[in-house]
């Protein structure tokens, strides 16, 4: 008997049928755009939101990676590109949640707002193993900068992603693996 369970195929965008078919553990490759963000991202859309002004991009059914790539080399699409620790991001999450984002990857676990938004929210988290950053880039097919290229690393990347791994860590009904 094999333990081992194959990975769920996905395609951005997500839909909420996607979404709740998803279990914490579940292992998925991602394929379409997903966003990355980090911690100044984060706090710049906070402050975009605050003053009622236009998000860096339509967050409906999207994922936010959080994640900063190193420099790309010749010949690639992206350089290595590792998850961030997702609690920095936490603060700002709920609100994200709400305005449409759907799923999150990262590392580490998250607060419990975060959890009631996912779940409120029919959103997912998704961990990506930290130190794989190498790996990880492999499955990005291109990227461009599309919001704060100032904020260098940090800038909002949109990547075009084909089997990007991860793993469900809190699904929509709020299990997690973390606890």
């Amino acid at each position: 008997m094999s333990y081992v369970r194959s990975a769920a195929k996905i395609f951005t965008p997500l839909s909420d049928d996607v979404i709740r078919g998803l279990s914490a553990g579940d292992r998925v490759l991602i394929s379409g755009v997903v966003y990355t963000a980090r911690d100044a991202a984060h706090k710049r859309m906070s402050e975009i939101m605050g003053r009622g002004g236009e998000m860096p991009f339509d967050f409906s059914g999207q994922i936010a990676y959080y994640a900063g790539p190193s420099p790309t080399r010749p010949g690639a699409a992206i350089g290595s590109i590792g998850p961030t620790t997702s609690g920095r991001m936490d603060a700002y999450s709920p609100a994200l949640i709400g305005m449409g984002l759907k799923a999150m990857i990262g590392k580490g676990l998250r607060s419990e707002e975060v959890r009631r938004a996912i779940t409120a929210h029919c959103g997912v988290y998704m961990a990506a193993v930290g130190g794989a950053g190498a790996l990880i880039s492999r499955s990005v097919r291109s990227a461009r900068v599309i919001a704060f290229p100032e904020l260098g690393t940090e800038a909002i990347r949109l990547l075009e992603v084909e089997d990007f791994p991860a793993i469900v860590a809190i699904d929509s009904s709020g299990n997690d693996i973390y606890r």
